[in-house]
């Protein structure tokens, strides 16, 4: 964007969120190096430009600390040994290009970062990891970022679309990859509709979770999920339930219908730049008038958690 900050024109969801002037002055890690926002660049021949070859992570930064970054970089590491590339970095290497990035940048609240790793330079536009002629392009991008209020309060209004999670033997809908045209097309429809997000289908139609965060509903002091098949080891959506099990709330992760989630009570979205956000509208149907009683409950015992997290890790580094 022109400003250089992280401007959020047409932006909608939980992802919504507020310029921050400071954003246009942050330095960016690309391998190794902390580069000016202006100037940070990777080559046209990177794997991750030319076919979206990598894999990433979302990271929320609380009183300077990484919330549940061990859990984080599991995946990380999981998937990338999935997709057989080498990162270069070990994850203690990789935790201090983190705080590198952040100390850099002097931030220690309000923060959310991405964490990028493609396979590299290629010498030729190709699919073949083969030709890849150097070792991994490492990206870590820290920017203040914040949820808007009112969407952890009034919440957001989904879309059901055609577009499905797929099965593990076309993409593995477990992997965290750059790869994203899926979500790309289902996020389109529900803007198209006029929705925030879109709620995603497994193959037997079924609800698997949305273009970008995980989908739960709440019926008779329930808390229902989809089975975990069709969607991404969610480190949120994993603490959320979590913390039902360490507070007597019961939990399932189950299949489910459309029909289930009209008639629910209540219904949330969990991920980690907003945390839990409220659903209010699904397809045209209201769900809740705004934020009902078990989202506000799990709300604070997620921040807790954070808290919890956060301080267990004794120093930012």
């Amino acid at each position: 964007m022109a400003s250089g900050t992280s401007g959020t024109s047409g932006t909608s969801g939980t992802h919504h969120h507020a310029d921050d002037p400071r954003n246009g002055d942050i330095l960016i890690y690309v391998n190794g190096k902390l580069q000016p926002r202006a100037s940070a660049s990777v080559s046209v021949f990177d794997s991750g430009f030319i076919l979206g070859d990598g894999v990433w992570e979302g990271l929320r930064v609380h009183h300077g600390r990484i919330a549940f970054l061990d859990q984080h970089l599991a995946r990380l590491y999981e998937a990338a040994k999935a997709i057989d590339l080498d990162i270069g970095l070990d994850r203690a290497a990789l935790t201090a290009a983190l705080y590198r990035t952040l100390e850099a940048n002097r931030m220690s609240d309000g923060v959310h970062m991405r964490l990028m790793v493609t396979r590299g330079l290629k010498s030729t536009p190709y699919q073949d990891p083969r030709a890849c002629i150097g070792p991994a392009t490492v990206v870590i991008i820290a920017e203040y970022k914040l949820p808007r209020p009112e969407t952890l309060t009034r919440g957001v209004r989904l879309f059901t679309v055609h577009v499905r999670r797929g099965a593990p033997d076309v993409q593995d809908p477990k992997l965290n990859s750059h790869s994203k045209l899926n979500c790309i097309t289902a996020c389109i429809q529900a803007a198209k509709a006029g929705a925030d997000e879109a709620l995603m289908l497994d193959p037997l139609g079924f609800v698997a979770t949305c273009n970008s965060t995980h989908f739960f509903i709440v019926r008779g002091g329930e808390v229902w999920t989809s089975t975990g098949k069709y969607c991404l080891a969610g480190i949120t959506r994993a603490n959320v339930l979590r913390l039902c099990r360490e507070h007597g709330i019961p939990a399932y992760e189950k299949d489910f219908s459309l029909t289930d989630v009209y008639a629910a009570q209540e219904a949330f979205v969990t991920g980690t730049f907003a945390g839990i956000a409220p659903v209010v509208e699904v397809d045209g149907r209201r769900i809740s008038a705004t934020r009902g009683p078990m989202v506000e409950r799990l709300q604070g015992l997620y921040l807790q958690l954070i808290e919890r997290d956060v301080a267990a890790r004794g120093s930012a580094a």
